[in-house]
């Protein structure tokens, strides 16, 4: 392509002004992106979660965002991002998508309105002076407000250098003496379209081309609705290239977004002459003049993303059940209830499941697959326990019996190797995490980081439980089946208290997960006091079995011993299930309590590794 630009600049001298053009217009969307994605700290959550929970805010929320940022394409991007952190679900996305493809329109309403009848660049120039001052501030506020107003100012001085390109480009060649008429010239310029906005990967910059081109008659009208049809299908290139690294949903809602366009593009084909006549009237009655294809030309794109929406809108639910059935993925199955019951088997590695490179787009949408992939490594540590313990899993989460399992006689052979299901589900999950945190974090403001310290805090602690339920194991299986029936019953006991504490967090998870049970800190509390009241050091329990001979030394410093795991991995589980409820939230708080630190000592801590981070980069 650069060997091709290069003879182009060489053959046609006139192609220069023109391509700068759009260059400058593409750098001034990404300094836009740039702006957009200083604004973060939660209030992008916080503001899907109130305008899109029903299908016309959806796309009223699409429509708007899309008008603001001028990128259907940033817009489709985010939205993957979001709905691979879980934040959406796929209809609302869907949603989003169809508004953002109606929002692209407006783009083409401005240019064709202002952008060719007022001298652009007039503006463009205090926007990027402005701009660039606020960019080298150092607040993070005032630096996105910056690229912001950068990145206008730059969409105009493109603007500017296509208008004047192709007015110069006029005098030397005409392009439309080599036009092709009717279907073959409808197909032609379709798929020049869709090149284009592939190449350039902005549906916004081949329109202003488009228009640009259009105003200097340079093509013809029909040529110009070609164009402004393939643009809009071209535009899907960038949502599937954005995809690659998203989930399932992402994937899904990529193939919906290209549904859509698809549909829409060829009804627009197919209807083209039709919905031109409609152009036609609709522009004699509201004044647009005869000869003004440029405002026809917006108008044009408008109604037929409108009637794509129109069209498509009564199967939407039909479309999402469709996009499941046939794109479905086998990610879940990786991280199922380990085989407490059964022999364990050799099998691969579990993957995360949340921790996809669309989510890195947006601090928010990172932070939010961290907290879920900590939620997807506790339950498998869950399970290790479980195993670890020789307790079926499925009875602990339920309302059966649990007693009658711990009674039941336990044979040396049932235990499991722990090191070989720590290097099969928590590894793989825990390193993933620490490398994913590293690469989100240098994106995050200070919030975001306290909350990501605390993640990575309560990460280190689940592992630390598997830890303890190896060296506790290897008593287990010698004094669980011990003749000495005192050693035997106080390490029923230790079994005793992690089984009938696993079955509580268990349920206070689930119940804060899908009511948000306010009770949940309150049963937490509990926890922690039994927690003191069953320690078989504080307890005297210990002093009593010395007394009395009942225990040799060694069972003595092993009881000693293995009560202080006991207690850790209940701690550490405890703590753990305390922070995810409270993740998403700020996380200062949860940070001070998980690490019995005062506040201005977690202050330190995080500027100390944000400094460290920061000399990492600039090393």
């Amino acid at each position: 392509m650069l060997v091709l630009l290069s003879y182009g600049f060489w053959a046609m001298p006139q192609l220069k002004e023109i391509l700068a053009g759009v260059a400058i217009f593409l750098f001034g969307m990404l300094a836009l992106e740039d702006g957009f994605k200083s604004f973060t700290g939660g209030v992008l959550e916080r503001l899907l979660k109130r305008t899109t929970n029903k299908l016309w805010k959806s796309l009223s929320f699409g429509v708007l965002t899309t008008t603001l940022m001028q990128s259907s394409s940033l817009v489709t991007i985010i939205t993957i991002s979001f709905l691979s952190a879980g934040l959406l679900p796929l209809m609302q996305g869907v949603g989003i998508i169809f508004g953002a493809n109606l929002g692209t329109t407006t783009g083409a309403w401005l240019v064709a309105a202002f952008g060719l009848k007022v001298k652009i660049s007039a503006y463009a120039m205090p926007l990027l002076v402005f701009g660039v001052i606020l960019v080298f501030q150092k607040l993070k506020t005032l630096k996105g407000v910056g690229y912001l107003l950068a990145g206008i100012g730059f969409l105009f001085l493109g603007i500017h250098y296509m208008k004047e390109g192709f007015e110069t480009f006029q005098s030397s060649i005409v392009l439309s003496d080599y036009m092709a008429d009717g279907i073959a010239g409808l197909l032609i310029f379709t798929l020049l379209g869709m090149a284009a906005t592939v190449v350039m990967q902005s549906s916004h910059a081949t329109l202003v081309l488009i228009i640009t081109a259009l105003a200097a008659g340079q093509i013809t009208y029909y040529n110009a609705l070609a164009l402004a049809i393939g643009a809009n299908v071209g535009t899907t290139i960038t949502a599937i290239i954005g995809a690659l690294g998203a989930n399932i949903e992402g994937k899904r809602l990529a193939a919906a977004h290209l549904v859509f366009n698809l549909v829409t593009g060829i009804t627009a084909l197919v209807l083209i002459v039709p919905l031109a006549n409609l152009v036609d009237g609709i522009a004699e009655t509201v004044g647009i003049g005869e000869q003004n294809y440029t405002l026809k030309l917006a108008l044009f794109h408008t109604l037929f993303n409108a009637l794509g929406i129109a069209l498509m809108l009564p199967f939407i639910k039909a479309l999402c059940r469709g996009l499941e059935h046939y794109l479905r993925t086998d990610e879940r199955r990786e991280s199922v209830s380990l085989p407490l019951s059964r022999p364990d088997r050799r099998r691969e590695q579990v993957k995360p499941l949340y921790l996809k490179k669309a989510v890195l787009n947006n601090p928010d949408t990172a932070l939010k697959s961290m907290i879920m992939e900590t939620h997807h490594l506790f339950d498998n540590v869950y399970g290790v326990i479980a195993r670890g313990l020789m307790l079926d899993r499925s009875v602990v989460e339920s309302d059966k019996d649990l007693n009658s399992q711990l009674e039941s006689p336990v044979s040396k052979d049932a235990f499991c190797d722990i090191d070989e299901l720590y290097q099969r589900y928590i590894q793989p999950v825990y390193s993933e995490l620490f490398t994913f945190a590293a690469t989100a974090q240098p994106e995050m403001n200070s919030a975001q980081s306290k909350e990501l310290f605390a993640i990575k805090a309560t990460a280190r602690d689940l592992v630390n439980a598997v830890k303890d339920i190896k060296h506790l194991q290897k008593n287990l299986r010698q004094y669980l089946v011990s003749d000495n029936v005192h050693i035997c019953q106080q390490y029923g006991e230790i079994r005793s208290q992690i089984a009938f504490l696993l079955r509580r967090l268990y349920f206070i998870r689930h119940d804060s997960l899908a009511q948000e049970d306010n009770d949940a800190e309150l049963v937490i509390s509990q926890l922690r006091m039994t927690l003191e009241k069953n320690d078989v050091i504080s307890n005297d329990a210990l002093d009593e079995l010395i007394r009395h001979r009942e225990l040799t030394p060694r069972m003595t410093s092993s009881l000693m011993n293995d009560s202080h795991y006991c207690r850790s991995i209940s701690k550490n589980l405890i703590d753990t299930v305390e922070v995810l409820m409270t993740a998403g939230s700020g996380g200062e708080g949860v940070l001070s309590r998980e690490l019995a630190l005062a506040p201005e000592e977690v202050e330190a801590l995080l500027a100390s590794e944000q400094s460290e981070t920061e000399a990492g980069d600039n090393g």
